[in-house]
């Protein structure tokens, strides 16, 4: 008991919940141009939503498998939940995995990119929003407010690169990303509550391995097909579910032991990562923005640090 409780406290500790964080959101950020990269290698076109949900839900699926053989080698023994932790597990991924990456992929397909990353880019703010008003699991106060705010401006700021924003929204298009953002900050709420009572690593690969099989059926039934090009799709399909694997488990458990707004608010991170990441490894040639990537990371630093001081205000 002693030692659950140091580790615990270790996890409440400000620096070691800003480097899991920020690892966490660098892994994530990180997705954007693999799974691009995957797409080529699978042979995916850009409209094949079938294939694109199949291609997820192998990668899901792999994820909990990872998660789950690796926290039986930790401990040794086999990592069960409890008869009351499959009911919650089946629920997380049905929100966590499925439903924010089927209407992702769907979204991403008829939005901007631009739009579509500045509306996921929100989601820290709105997994915020819902821990206090939804979960009702800590209080809003005006620094959380603020902090929020700033934390929107630096998303929008990395993602204007002078392109024109159009103004038309369509259901499939901007309305499913959303739909996907609010999952995603459903999700946070979820894991924070259900964390309490089972095992957050547990929870975290068995709902990868409901949410994957889920996503990679319905992607096979609705005629999706994965046609690998070399041993190197293999690897790039296993990188992303070790980042899924990694990223999630750890945000499950410093969930666990902290309030959500002072984990969620590390999500602003993730554009600014994806959008250097995109720059480094998919399009070298272009133009590092390092003003504008440079100004938006400082906002998003400052949001962090307000909504840390409005966080320390209800503790």
């Amino acid at each position: 008991m002693k030692m659950k409780t140091q580790g615990a406290s270790l996890l409440t500790r400000p620096l070691i919940v800003t480097l899991l964080a920020s690892f966490c959101c660098l892994l994530w950020g990180s997705a954007i141009p693999m799974i691009n990269l995957g797409y080529r290698l699978f042979a995916i076109a850009e409209g094949a939503t079938a294939t694109q949900i199949l291609f997820a839900g192998c990668r899901f699926f792999l994820a909990g498998v990872l998660t789950l053989l690796i926290a039986a080698a930790q401990r040794r023994g086999s990592v069960r939940l409890r008869a009351s932790g499959w009911s919650k597990a089946v629920r997380l991924a049905m929100v966590q995995t499925v439903a924010q990456y089927v209407f992702f992929y769907i979204g991403v397909a008829h939005t901007e990119s631009v739009k579509g990353s500045i509306i996921l880019g929100l989601s820290a703010f709105v997994a915020i929003l819902t821990a206090c008003y939804l979960f009702r699991s800590e209080r809003m106060n005006a620094l959380k407010w603020i902090g929020g705010l700033i934390g929107v401006a630096g998303v929008v700021l990395v993602n204007l690169d002078g392109t024109r924003l159009d103004s038309s929204v369509s259901l499939t298009g901007e309305g499913f990303l959303i739909i996907s953002m609010v999952a995603s900050a459903c999700s946070a709420g979820m894991i924070k509550r259900y964390a309490q009572s089972e095992d957050p690593v547990a929870l975290s690969g068995w709902q990868f391995v409901i949410g994957g099989v889920a996503m990679a059926v319905a992607g096979a039934l609705l005629g999706g097909r994965l046609h690998p090009q070399g041993p190197s799709a293999a690897l790039v399909l296993l990188y992303l579910a070790s980042l899924s694997a990694i990223a999630y488990t750890l945000w499950a458990v410093l969930l666990k032991a902290n309030p959500v707004s002072r984990v969620a608010v590390y999500m602003f991170l993730e554009p600014v990562f994806g959008v250097l990441l995109s720059l480094l490894l998919v399009d070298s040639q272009a133009e590092l923005p390092l003003l504008r990537c440079g100004a938006a990371l400082a906002l998003v630093c400052l949001s962090i640090v307000i909504i840390g001081r409005g966080q320390r205000e209800d503790d």
